[in-house]
C-alpha cells in the first residue's frame, strides 16, 4: 500500500495523476534502484540501468552515475543548482529543444533539481523529457523519463521513477 500512495503523490508532479495500479519490478542499477512497471523490459551497463516500455509507445525510465570532479555536500545545493540549470539547458539544446519547467525536489530524501524538456528524435519525433540530478559525494546519479509528446506517463513510470529511486552504499 505505501508504494500505491508514492505513485499517487508522485503522479502529480510527473504531469498526470496515477491512472490505474501498476505491477512492478525492481530495476537495480550500480550502487542504487528503483521501480518500473512489470512488463518493461530492463537493461543495465556498468554505469546505468534503464526499463523500456513494451511495444511502439518507446517510453523510457533510466538512471545513469556519473563522477563529480569535487565531492558534493548537501550545504551546496544553491551552488550546484545553478550548475545544474545550465547543465540542463544544454541537454535540452543538444536534444533539439529547451527547458519548459525547472524545480528542486525530494527524491530518496535528498534535496535535488528536476528539470522539464522537449526533445527530438534524429527521425523528427517529439518527445517530453524529466531529468533529475540526484548529488552524493563524488556521484552524480542522473534520472531520466522520456515518453513521447503527449504520453503522460500513462503507465505511471515516472513516477515510480522518481518515487522509488534510492541509493545504495
Amino acid at each position: 500500500m505505501p508504494l500505491l500512495l508514492i505513485v499517487a503523490l508522485f503522479g502529480a508532479s510527473c504531469g498526470s495523476p496515477a491512472k490505474r495500479e501498476v505491477a512492478t519490478q525492481v530495476v537495480h542499477g550500480p550502487s542504487f534502484r528503483f521501480s518500473a512497471p512489470l512488463t518493461w523490459s530492463i537493461h543495465r551497463t556498468g554505469t546505468s540501468a534503464a526499463a523500456r516500455s513494451p511495444g511502439g509507445s518507446a517510453s523510457t525510465v533510466s538512471a545513469a552515475v556519473y563522477r563529480l570532479a569535487k565531492a558534493y555536500t548537501p550545504d551546496r545545493f544553491a551552488e550546484a543548482a545553478k550548475e545544474l540549470d545550465g547543465v540542463a539547458a544544454e541537454l535540452a539544446r543538444k536534444a533539439g529543444g529547451k527547458v519548459t519547467a525547472g524545480e528542486t525536489t525530494t527524491v530518496d530524501g535528498r534535496e535535488i533539481r528536476a528539470y522539464r524538456f522537449t526533445a527530438r528524435t534524429a527521425k523528427g519525433d517529439r518527445y517530453e523529457d524529466r531529468v533529475g540530478f540526484v548529488l552524493s559525494g563524488t556521484r552524480e546519479i542522473q534520472l531520466l523519463c522520456q515518453e513521447p509528446a503527449g504520453a503522460g506517463d500513462r503507465d505511471g513510470a515516472c513516477a515510480l521513477l522518481f518515487g522509488t529511486f534510492t541509493l545504495a552504499g
